[in-house]
């Protein structure tokens, strides 16, 4: 009895644990779909986002390029700030986003001029026409068989479906949201395209910056612009800079891209700009995007400040180098208004000075005259690209040649009057000298005395020459072995000089007779630039060492202040590149040679250079070149200067080069332009002297 009692008790209280039990899990279900609620209800929108704040994008902000001065820190390039509308669209954004911004900004900015509504193309009209009758041009595709072209193609198709008369008739206000909305399209993701930044008003900066909530993507923020305070002064030498449109050059895209560079970049596309792009950059600000998985921008941060780039310190002294243009534009344009008919074809003329020491280059000048616009423009950049025959300025190489290889030594002579060859010409100097040694040569100039320095180093070493005589060279050998010793000077190759796209002129191939042969001998025959004339006549004024010419003096870290350069960054020093192989004494005679033809009773440019203090040196040239019109011959000379100062401890050394000038009385630019050249550098020179020492004594005083 006890026992069944125990068992309907136990099946009595079965009931209500098990009830217990169903109520607590109707409890915690309960619990569940209340929270799932609360989760998909209440927090759902900030949770879905939160799941969607998955990415971080970084994009680099271009800042302002180093600024540029001369040797003395005067300001050559500087940048100027300017308002600027620019658009960084985010990884979602589509065709009709970028419409909605044109028709909104159209209503704050002004780009209706001619330079924005001409760069509009067919394709533009017609993209936008599709943008606004998306339906229409759909229905008209679906009789086209697009089942085998990719979606480039379908899309190229759509395009073509819009008439030529839907497009024609575009309003004004059509056409600049047009204008706008094309440069929004230039924009990649994340990355800042300028959509105006010339001549933005006040007001309409004004407008963007308070309405930036209609405008996603859209920032009114500063840019800039390179400016010159010297006006046209170093400007070709200096290059240009691409605008953002232009950006990296296709060319080059490869490489700037994998250097952290973005497509629409402002590089240095030319000159120093180009030479120097790495220190003028700058340090991008860096910007890192937290984005949405759909691509939208729910907030940004500048992990990276930029900072513009190095400033560059050039080797040019500003004023020394206005003092060079003005004395070649003034003596050129003089010549060709003396003579514009005899030298009607005579458009240029180059100047290059450098320290023969350190190769500092001090200033390179060039001009070249338009004849269609009868006007003149600098060319400075011409002076290294630009080669022509030298004519005899090149003679102190000739001679150093033939010590060198025994041809000749020092003392020798010859007896300078006609040279006959067989089936040729008769060659010679402009007059018969009679007997000359090597320092009489380079004095007078004699073409002969170098013929038979040529001659022998071909083997032939008969002296007088015969009449007829015929020559049995080996033209190649020699004309190899003259060419090898001249580009120990730099001629005929690279001067190594911070510039690109350097000419090393034209190396001529072996002639086909002796007399062109010897007319390599006097500089007729390769051709050269003004800055390689330049730096060999600084090798022989240095006894002997080539120096790499340089425009950049020292680069320094960019400071606020606009009136100080900041820390040094890094700084240039003399680059010997070679030492001729000719000895000391040999050197020194040809460097008294040199001093006879400035200084020396009969020397060439005697008449300009014997009364100076500053004791030069150097040597004039002259070389026969021509000009074909319509079949018919005009024979012209290039007339050439080369020189240094002062003899005994040189610190200048120039060259100037002015091609295809009439052949006539009074033509003597090339003296002209050498003399004034040398006096400037004095004159500027002692200024500089004289205001250290009053700066100095001012100093003194304070203390």
């Amino acid at each position: 009895m006890k026992d069944k009692k125990e068992n309907k008790k136990k099946r009595a209280l079965l009931p209500i644990r098990m009830n217990i039990l169903f109520f607590a899990i109707f409890l915690l279900f309960s619990a569940l779909v209340l929270q799932l609620g609360v989760v998909q209800i209440l927090n759902g929108e900030s949770y879905q986002e939160e799941i969607q704040r998955t990415n971080l994008d970084t994009t680099s902000v271009p800042v302002p390029r180093g600024k540029i001065y001369d040797t003395n820190g005067e300001l050559i390039v500087d940048n100027e700030a300017m308002y600027s509308i620019t658009y960084t669209p985010a990884n979602d954004v589509q065709a009709e986003d970028r419409l909605e911004v044109a028709e909104t900004l159209a209503q704050y900015i002004d780009m209706s001029d001619d330079q924005y509504i001409d760069r509009i193309t067919e394709r533009d009209r017609r993209e936008y026409y599709l943008l606004l009758h998306q339906e229409e041009i759909e229905e008209r595709l679906e009789a086209v068989n697009t089942e085998e072209m990719e979606n480039s193609e379908v899309y190229d198709a759509t395009l073509e479906l819009i008439t030529d008369e839907e497009i024609a008739n575009f309003t004004d206000e059509e056409l600049e949201i047009i204008a706008i909305k094309k440069e929004l399209d230039s924009a990649y993701a994340l990355t800042p395209q300028v959509v105006k930044n010339e001549e933005v008003t006040a007001e309409e900066y004004a407008a963007v910056a308070e309405n930036l909530d209609e405008l996603p993507g859209v920032n009114a923020t500063t840019d800039w612009d390179r400016v010159y305070p010297n006006g046209d002064t170093l400007t070709s030498i200096l290059g240009n800079v691409s605008s953002q449109e232009e950006g990296i050059p296709a060319e080059d895209m490869s490489a700037y891209l994998t250097r952290g560079y973005s497509r629409n970049d402002r590089v240095g596309r030319s000159g120093l700009e180009e030479q120097y792009e790495d220190f003028l950059r700058g340090r991008k600000e860096q910007i890192q995007y937290t984005t949405r998985q759909n691509g939208s921008i729910i907030g940004s941060e500048t992990i990276v400040d930029g900072e513009r780039g190095k400033d560059l310190v050039l080797t040019t002294d500003l004023e020394f180098q206005q003092e060079v243009d003005d004395i070649l534009l003034d003596e050129f344009q003089s010549m060709k208004a003396s003579s514009s008919y005899e030298n009607r074809f005579a458009t240029s003329a180059y100047a290059v000075v450098m320290n023969p020491k350190t190769g500092e280059l001090l200033a390179i000048s060039g001009v070249e005259y338009d004849t269609e616009n009868d006007e003149y423009n600098d060319a400075g950049f011409s002076a290294l690209n630009n080669a022509h025959e030298p004519g005899s300025s090149i003679k102190g190489a000739t001679i150093l040649t033939g010590y060198d290889s025994g041809a000749i030594s020092p003392g020798d002579t010859f007896r300078d009057a006609p040279m006959k060859l067989a089936e040729a010409e008769a060659k010679s100097s402009v007059q018969d000298m009679g007997t000359v040694n090597d320092l009489t040569a380079l004095e007078r100039s004699s073409n002969v005395y170098m013929f038979y320095v040529a001659l022998r180093l071909g083997g032939d070493y008969r002296h007088p020459m015969p009449r007829n005589a015929n020559i049995d060279l080996n033209m190649g050998e020699t004309l190899q072995t003259l060419q090898n010793y001249f580009n120990q000077f730099g001629l005929g190759s690279t001067t190594g000089v911070d510039y690109p796209n350097e000419s090393t002129g034209l190396r001529g191939q072996t002639p086909e007779d002796p007399g062109t042969l010897l007319d390599f001998a006097i500089g007729q025959y390769d051709t050269y630039t003004a800055l390689q004339l330049a730096q060999y006549v600084s090798t022989i004024a240095n006894d002997g060492y080539r120096v790499q010419p340089h425009f950049l003096k020292e680069a320094r870290d960019p400071v606020a202040s606009m009136d100080e350069l900041g820390p040094l960054y890094y700084t240039t020093s003399p680059t010997v590149m070679n030492r001729i192989e000719m000895t000391d004494d040999e050197i020194s005679r040809v460097q008294d040679g040199f001093r006879l033809s400035y200084q020396g009773s009969q020397g060439t440019g005697n008449d300009y250079f014997d009364d100076k203090s500053y004791n030069p040196a150097g040597k004039t040239g002259t070389a026969e070149s021509a000009e074909f019109v319509d079949g018919e011959r005009f024979d012209l000379n290039n007339l050439t200067l080369v020189g240094y100062a002062p003899f005994d401890d040189p610190e200048v050394a120039f060259a100037v080069v002015v091609p295809h000038v009439g052949i006539g009385e009074g033509n003597e630019v090339n003296l002209k332009v050498g003399e004034q050249i040398l006096d400037s550098y004095f004159e500027v020179k002692e200024d500089h002297d004289e205001e250290a020492e009053d700066s100095d004594e001012d100093s003194e005083d304070e203390e």
